[in-house]
């Protein structure tokens, strides 16, 4: 795992900064985003707007959607703002560097949507790994930073099959070999200026027998937060015999994710602030650790109540078979 620490930003509303954390050896599979945010009501304002891989630590893949890229070795971590800032904000940029004798090549499959348009509603975009590889992870993406309730609430594993709704459910923990990444944009206030949302998924390059490779799903959902300007985190972790973790996932939502299409969190102000690997104890893991094996998410609400709202963690766990 590689992370270059944190960059100070968005210093103004309605921005953001892009953060960039890069693997020197072997191909990531994955990566994730924590930030700092603060105290008081201003805290509200700092939000996540995109952590999503890139071939070169700047450049972003948001054109013709299909397999974007191979072999990419840098992830991005993307920090927006609302109408609120203060200087406590802060993006922290998490790559997983990814190597294996069997996996020695990987693909980036993009998918996007436009919207969601107006205030209150979810736009919802699954990326699916090409037949005969494996879903090594995968992230999420918003546009344009100008709309400064536009969010990402969700990046998840899922399968593309009627049983998961094609992408609307999330992977249940303890499944195994999801094919597809889920991302869900959030709008706040409603504003449309060609609002898009994207999916990443990280796949196995193509040729590769991955028969003997397996990826179990490890899953935890809690309840909250519900109070206003207050934040929740969740925490889930690899098991002694699921092999080693080379992604994970976040969401804020409605609750029941795994077995209910995707819904909206319980106000229009909340949003994601961290999707990392971190210790037993949520705490992020430092650069060069190579023993990370639990992921954490970082939730938050905006400045008004949020009931029935849940904050969950996904896993991803891989044992190529070698």
């Amino acid at each position: 795992m590689k992370t270059p620490g944190a960059t100070a930003g968005p210093g103004s509303a309605f921005s953001e900064i892009s953060t960039d954390a890069a693997c020197s050896s072997g191909l990531v599979s994955g990566g994730g985003i924590n930030q700092a945010i603060g105290t008081g009501t201003s805290s509200n304002g700092n939000k996540i707007n995109g952590t999503s891989p890139s071939p070169d630590g700047s450049t972003e893949y948001t054109g013709s959607t299909g397999v974007v890229g191979t072999d990419v070795t840098h992830w991005l971590g993307i920090g927006g703002s609302g109408g609120a800032v203060n200087a406590s904000f802060s993006s922290t940029p998490y790559a997983m560097c990814f190597s294996s004798s069997l996996i020695n090549h990987t693909q980036v499959v993009m998918n996007k949507l436009a919207g969601p348009t107006s205030s209150g509603t979810v736009g919802l975009v699954t990326a699916t790994c090409p037949a005969n590889t494996r879903l090594l992870g995968g992230g999420a993406r918003i546009t344009p930073a100008s709309v400064g309730s536009l969010k990402p609430i969700a990046s998840f594993p899922t399968f593309n099959d009627s049983a998961h709704g094609y992408g609307q459910k999330a992977a249940a923990d303890g499944e195994t070999n999801p094919d597809s990444w889920t991302a869900v944009g959030w709008n706040g206030g409603g504003g449309n200026s060609n609002n898009t949302t994207y999916a990443y998924a990280i796949c196995s390059g193509n040729n590769i027998d991955v028969s003997g490779a397996t990826v179990k799903v490890r899953h935890s959902e809690v309840s909250g937060p519900t109070a206003a300007t207050s934040g929740q985190t969740v925490t889930v972790g690899c098991g002694g015999n699921d092999g080693k973790l080379v992604a994970g996932g976040a969401a804020i939502s409605g609750g029941n994710v795994t077995t209910t299409n995707f819904t909206g969190p319980g106000s229009v102000g909340d949003h994601l602030n961290g999707s990392y690997p971190s210790d037993s104890g949520g705490s992020p893991v430092g650069d060069g650790t190579t023993g990370a094996a639990h992921w954490t998410a970082f939730t938050h609400t905006g400045g008004g109540s949020s009931p029935d709202t849940y904050s969950d963690a996904w896993a991803l766990c891989a044992d190529d078979g070698v």
